[in-house]
């Protein structure tokens, strides 16, 4: 049998938005592994470029680069980057997010909400207006949004995080319609509980049994190597066992 992991993604080039921790780390080694061109982008820069070195000196091609995906700007100037660069994006994680704080919807402060929707949303609108013309103009791509069980399902003290997920979802489709007619695929990808610092609801739960963000990085490279005669459009992943 074949895995996904083992198919070279050779000259492929690869932008994991988030790409310094968690599963963008996990996610951004992989396609590293398959031998793409990675560029690894995050709000931390220092995070960002010290990844990229590492992958670089484990023989991998990475590159570390600065970007907020709430600022238009600064996507916009990666956009640019990426195109003088590169000439090029063949797939694109929109990976960044955050939780937000755990609580009652009515007891959430306006700017924790405006937070969770400009990053977890607005971001990857940004993101996408940055990146599918260049997708468009190579008449390919793979897109795959990182989402959450929580935009399938009802998440008490965590709303305003589950209603951005749900939009998500809602986006990813809608999309993935506009852009079938130019051989762009996309994706999106729902895990439950993944054992991150990033997860905000792990208090409680076994760690061993949690998804691990090798879990997703796995399901993005089973994603980027579909057939091209067909798409997975949705992927939900859970624990074998519950934590």
């Amino acid at each position: 049998m074949k895995y996904a992991s083992s198919v070279s993604l050779s000259g492929a080039i690869a932008l994991v938005t988030g790409g310094g921790r968690g599963i963008g780390h996990a996610v951004a080694t992989k396609l590293a592994e398959m031998n793409a061109n990675v560029i690894i982008t995050g709000r931390d820069e220092a995070l960002a470029q010290q990844v990229a070195r590492e992958l670089v000196a484990q023989g991998h091609r990475c590159e570390g680069v600065g970007c907020d995906v709430t600022d238009l700007a600064s996507v916009e100037a990666l956009g640019q980057r990426l195109r003088r660069d590169y000439g090029r994006v063949d797939i694109l994680v929109n990976n960044a997010g955050i939780s937000g704080p755990s609580g009652l919807l009515h007891e959430l402060a306006p700017d924790d909400w405006d937070a969770t929707f400009n990053t977890n949303l607005r971001g990857v609108y940004y993101m996408l207006r940055a990146i599918v013309p260049l997708m468009i103009e190579t008449g390919s791509g793979h897109i795959i949004n990182i989402s959450s069980l929580a935009g399938k399902n009802p998440l008490p003290r965590g709303a305003a995080y589950s209603a951005s997920k749900w939009g998500l979802n809602g986006l990813t489709y809608g999309v993935a319609e506009e852009l079938r007619a130019h051989n762009i695929r996309v994706s999106v990808v729902c895990p439950g509980s993944v054992n991150t610092s990033f997860s905000a609801r792990r208090q409680g739960k076994e760690a061993s049994k949690m998804l691990q963000p090798d879990d997703v990085a796995h399901a993005v490279a089973m994603l980027v190597t579909q057939q091209p005669q067909s798409f997975i459009s949705e992927v939900l992943i859970r624990p074998t066992q519950k934590p």
